[in-house]
């Protein structure tokens, strides 16, 4: 089970980043505000999959239209790869 958790201005992901948790994710983070300098942490996500890379950049879709920037840190090493692979490692960091 993923959860998204928020302090202060960092999110918190933890649990299996995946096709089947995305939607729930997507949907808990509309309640949450982002803040000019909100973090999303990755630390304790324990896996990930392509969907992982569309939540993403609907966060980062917000928060354009928002006016704010998302920062996401502790990407695992396998979410990079899969960034790179489709082109847009660029819009992410």
């Amino acid at each position: 089970m993923a959860q998204l958790t928020q302090i202060d201005h960092r999110w918190s992901l933890s649990g299996d980043v995946v096709i089947d948790t995305v939607q729930p994710l997507l949907t808990a983070s509309k309640a949450l505000p982002i803040a000019a300098d909100t973090m999303v942490d990755f630390a304790k996500v324990n896996n990930i999959d392509t969907s992982t890379i569309s939540l993403i950049l609907e966060w980062k879709r917000r928060a354009q239209l928002e006016n704010k920037a998302l920062t996401f840190v502790n990407l695992p090493a396998n979410l990079i790869s899969l960034t790179q692979l489709y082109g847009v490692a660029e819009l992410i960091n």
